[in-house]
């Protein structure tokens, strides 16, 4: 890969994998506008490696407690506000993680056209801002019940249709149940990692089946750039919001899906 590949593409990947608004609608955007070629599984490897180190860095606080308390449910019956979350972090996971086994090949095939990509961007940005607009927002993560979590867990799953945005959706699940802003992210954020971890496990094994060579030092640039840009990226998103809130965003994707639109008619 070319050096300003890797520099823009772990960036783009690092800053739209936490901001509501789709890496996979950016990341179409070099090689359609650009003519770029596929930046490779191993890079795909690289770059949700930093990520995850990114979140789990920001939150690492967060973390320990929680798989503190989730160790101590499960040893002594210990129950906590911190070990229900994580209960409800691991029983939100499972909806996207079985979907993306069982139609991971189908997505591949016949949703990832230019066209899928700007309607879903468009069509959940939306969602997005209405969710923020008309729910009130008076609950924590923290008052979450088994089936909202189950609920915003079968939101996620919908992230595996590219444009979606994943942390876009599980925002908009959260706020139509009435958290925050601030506990729609930080749930989303946490519960990003053992998603993140999942996806990356499962193209570590492509990549190790493959046989592909492996250039490491686009490995290891890939891997720190997307983590530095990720974890910028939480930092400002979380403090920022409560003053932005998410209309920008809504901005942002419709102004982006309609040039995929406009790319998608250009070449018929």
């Amino acid at each position: 890969m070319i050096w300003y590949h890797i520099v823009f593409l772990s960036i783009i990947q690092g800053v739209t994998e936490f901001l509501p608004i789709s890496s996979s609608a950016h990341l179409i955007l070099p090689s359609q506008l650009l003519g770029w070629p596929d930046q490779g599984l191993a890079f795909d490897v690289a770059v949700h490696v930093g990520t995850l180190i990114a979140v789990m860095s920001y939150f690492r606080q967060d973390i320990f407690r929680l798989m503190k308390a989730w160790f101590s449910s499960v040893s002594s019956a210990k129950s906590s506000d911190d070990s229900k979350l994580s209960w409800l972090i691991i029983v939100s996971t499972i909806p996207a993680v079985l979907i993306g086994l069982l139609f991971n090949d189908f997505i591949e095939s016949h949703l990832r056209s230019i066209d899928v990509i700007a309607y879903t961007t468009i069509g959940f940005g939306v969602l997005l801002w209405l969710s923020d607009y008309c729910c009130s927002q008076e609950k924590t993560e923290f008052d979450l019940t088994f089936t909202k979590a189950v609920y915003i867990g079968f939101a996620q799953a919908l992230a595996l249709i590219p444009g979606t945005s994943r942390s876009g959706i599980t925002i908009t699940a959260a706020r139509s149940l009435g958290l925050t802003r601030d506990a729609s992210a930080r749930f989303s954020f946490l519960l990003s990692i053992p998603l993140i971890m999942a996806a990356g496990s499962y193209k570590l094994v492509e990549l190790l089946l493959s046989g592909v060579e492996i250039q490491w030092g686009v490995i290891f640039s890939g891997v720190a750039l997307s983590a530095l840009s990720a974890y910028i990226c939480i930092y400002c998103f979380l403090k920022w919001l409560n003053q932005i809130g998410f209309t920008p965003f809504l901005f942002y994707r419709l102004l982006l899906g309609g040039i995929l639109l406009a790319i998608s008619y250009l070449t018929l």
